[in-house]
């Protein structure tokens, strides 16, 4: 993975995706921006509409972060962001140019967005599709043949109806795309060191996965006399095989392997918005995936 600076906002792209001279992609970090609601008093670069911010302070850092995403630091003309008004499910939308999306018909005046999903696809150039997390794991894939692209938002509940999978297939009903041209990476969520979850979550994975007891751990409790165990599920994992199981080869899949909710800058600041770890006062980060003009 790499680390990427300008104007103090951070990205972390995929290490060799740059070959692709026309990809453009990254994932967001809260390095940067102007946003000082989630700190104490340093800008940050929250990308979410959240109830606590300005929606001035998020309309600079978006911009901000699309523009240096899109490659316009370089001199490439800027892109249109598309998102999804997410509902943790496993609804994959199709970005065609007749749904207006130059038009900006895909987003409201202030800028949030129109469609309900948890997926985009698109294989249109000047478009960026982005997911947003503060937790739930992003996936970013990449058809290097078709020139096609999707961002999926896989928290546990669209990682147990196969978020990932849907895409997938949707790329190769829209695109003809075939799984062994995709790569995929699996970006910054929540890790299995930190997501304790409860039984109903191993029970639903359970009856779709016949891998799923592969994919929890139970630690049990600490302290004198405590028979409490934690249970905890490991996404970056689940949303791998779901990809290999769709037909991405292993060897092309990226797992950037940082936990929202522990990883820290070398100040000791975090790195990422984390909706557990911040008991549900956080910002966003925003996981975009796009084709240059």
């Amino acid at each position: 993975m790499g680390w990427v600076g300008e104007t103090e906002v951070e990205i972390v792209r995929v290490a060799g995706w740059e070959r692709n001279v026309w990809l453009r992609h990254g994932f967001s970090t809260r390095v940067g921006g102007v946003s000082t609601v989630y700190s104490a008093g340093s800008g940050e670069l929250n990308l979410g509409w959240t109830k606590e911010d300005n929606p001035a302070c998020v309309r600079e850092n978006r911009g901000r972060f699309l523009r240096l995403a899109g490659g316009e630091m370089s001199g490439n003309r800027g892109m249109r962001m598309v998102n999804v008004r997410q509902v943790h499910g496993n609804l994959v939308r199709v970005i065609r140019a007749e749904d207006g999306v130059f038009e900006g018909k895909l987003e409201t005046a202030e800028g949030k967005a129109v469609l309900e999903g948890d997926g985009l696809v698109t294989n249109l150039p000047g478009v960026m599709l982005g997911v947003g997390t503060a937790d739930c794991v992003p996936v970013l894939v990449v058809d290097v043949e078709k020139r096609a692209v999707g961002a999926f938002h896989a928290g546990w509940r669209g990682t147990a109806v196969g978020i990932v999978g849907e895409g997938i297939e949707a790329m190769q009903r829209e695109y003809g795309s075939r799984p062994q041209d995709l790569r995929a990476a699996v970006g910054p969520s929540i890790g299995a060191c930190c997501y304790a979850v409860g039984e109903e979550v191993r029970s639903e994975f359970r009856e779709r996965f016949g891998y799923a007891d592969e994919l929890f751990r139970e630690v049990a409790g600490l302290g004198q006399g405590s028979g409490v165990s934690k249970l905890y599920v490991d996404l970056w994992e689940a949303n791998r095989r779901q990809l290999v199981d769709a037909g991405v080869d292993g060897a092309r899949i990226a797992v950037v392997g940082e936990c929202t909710a522990c990883a820290r800058e070398a100040t000791g600041e975090r790195r990422y918005f984390s909706h557990r770890a911040e008991q549900g006062v956080a910002g966003r980060m925003l996981n975009v995936i796009g084709m240059a003009e």
